[in-house]
């Protein structure tokens, strides 16, 4: 079944720093990284797009593609443009660099029953932001945060911080451990090369 009044959104808008490379385009065997989430998106999502700063990059996917609307602000930017460019109330967001993410557990969060604004999986003893619903509602607040702290220069600040959103709003922190579906790799976080050899490795044993 295809959800068609929710949006899939994939966030792909890091700077991939630490690996070096565009994580989002590293091959699992046939198929890179960023395919492999688009398909799971596609079996779920009836509207599926990506967030992304380089389209040029991810055009050969023929999904909707939008920049950020305020560069340079992290997740937090790259839900805001997701928001702004769905047509869509509540929309499911995923980050490219959770490769290992599941059907059973989106399709959870997405039925998951809440009248809040927002709400996200708890796993591994984080909160995992970038596997939730986000309402347009979130919208003119993350507008605020943004214009309101964009002149502050202590990058040791963590200002755009998705944690923020939560200031006026309420979100449903869904644990997800005990669920029959649920194992340590869900949240598998590609970061640096060591990570994708891990990766590899978990996916051929």
């Amino acid at each position: 079944m295809l959800y068609k009044s929710i949006s899939g959104i994939i966030l792909s808008g890091g700077k991939s720093s630490r690996m070096g490379t565009d994580k989002a385009l590293l091959k699992l065997g046939d198929e890179s990284v960023i395919e492999r989430i688009t398909k799971l998106m596609k079996s779920i999502f009836d509207e599926v797009f990506i967030i992304t700063n380089n389209p040029d990059d991810y055009r050969f996917l023929n999904l909707p593609l939008y920049e950020d609307i305020f560069k340079h602000k992290g997740p937090l930017s790259g839900i805001h443009s997701g928001l702004f460019h769905s047509c869509a109330n509540n929309n499911f967001f995923i980050s490219c660099d959770l490769p290992l993410i599941s059907e059973e557990l989106i399709r959870f969060v997405v039925d998951y029953k809440s009248n809040k604004a927002a709400r996200y999986c708890f796993a591994g003893g984080r909160h995992q932001y970038l596997a939730g619903i986000y309402s347009k509602a979130l919208l003119p607040d993350i507008e605020n945060i943004i214009n309101s702290q964009q002149d502050i220069r202590d990058e040791k600040e963590n200002r755009f911080a998705i944690k923020n959103i939560f200031m006026n709003f309420e979100a449903d922190t869904i644990e997800v451990e005990a669920l029959p579906f649920y194992s340590e790799n869900l949240f598998f976080n590609l970061n640096t090369p060591e990570d994708f050899e891990k990766l590899k490795r978990i996916l051929s044993s």
